[in-house]
């Protein structure tokens, strides 16, 4: 009798041994199943975005950019100041607007491949030795972020952000990344582009704006909310002084085929042009 039950016990076992490795082995199956079904829906996500940029940042290559995400945002948080933007072609921008934004805002836009490697570490520099920082951003950069992207500083963000950089310098000229630039910038609240900016604050259209015109409303765009183009302070108004002279050094006019800071002219000035 002992025998016969010494028999069933190690049936038993045999049979709850079996029973648990089929049971992991499901586990793993199902483990590893999830992990596809994830890696496959990434894949996807990854192409369909890739996709998805390429053929938006074609789109804007040739046609306006009606609305940006940062426009809508601003109108949730100052509803009261509803959206003024007017967009304007690249030859009714005054070309002093142009120079007066590259001159205070990226005096390496004509050359750099979007990403300016010199400005970010010399920001990073000053702001370890604890002099005021300043943004190490291209046009280029603040382009991509304004049209396509959401204000925030997450590093997902920035990958986006350098993602449209690359795509934009890829597919648009210079010209066109001013364009986009001056008609998508925000001026104050609820004022965007350089074309809504100038008739509020001097009643007249962007491409009459004069020099000094055009360098007090390029030294208030690193804040726009809390410098205003029609209330400039000391501070502001130095400031313009400032983006003068620069203006003044670089020759008075913004030569897209020629790069003063060079002295020769731009090897990318004979592809094709999309303003």
């Amino acid at each position: 009798m002992n025998f016969i039950q010494y028999l069933l016990a190690e049936k038993i076992n045999q049979h709850q041994s079996s029973t648990n490795a089929e049971r992991e082995y499901f586990c793993s199956v199902k483990k590893q199943s999830l992990f596809k079904r994830i890696s496959l829906a990434l894949w996807r996500f990854g192409l369909f975005f890739v996709f998805f940029s390429f053929v938006l940042v074609m789109v804007y290559r040739w046609l306006p950019v009606p609305v940006t995400p940062l426009m809508l945002i601003r109108a949730a948080e100052y509803s009261e100041a509803g959206i003024a933007h007017h967009w304007v072609s690249h030859d009714q921008i005054a070309n002093s607007m142009q120079l007066a934004v590259v001159c205070t805002e990226d005096q390496n836009f004509l050359h750099h491949p979007g990403i300016d490697t010199a400005a970010i570490q010399r920001a990073l520099d000053e702001a370890e030795d604890g002099k005021r920082v300043r943004g190490g951003s291209t046009i280029s950069q603040q382009t991509a972020k304004n049209v396509f992207l959401w204000p925030s500083s997450t590093y997902l963000r920035k990958g986006f952000e350098l993602w449209f950089t690359m795509l934009i310098e890829l597919c648009w000229s210079k010209e066109r990344i001013m364009t986009v630039y001056l008609n998508s910038i925000e001026f104050g609240k609820g004022v965007y582009g350089v074309e809504a900016a100038s008739q509020k604050f001097f009643r007249r259209p962007a491409l009459a704006l004069s020099r000094e015109q055009s360098a007090l409303m390029a030294v208030v765009l690193p804040n726009p909310i809390k410098y205003k183009v029609n209330a400039p302070g000391g501070y502001i108004k130095r400031r313009q002084q400032w983006a003068l002279r620069q203006m003044a050094a670089w020759g008075g006019k913004l030569d897209y085929d020629y790069d003063p800071t060079l002295g020769l002219p731009r090897k990318s000035s004979k592809r094709k042009r999309s303003k």
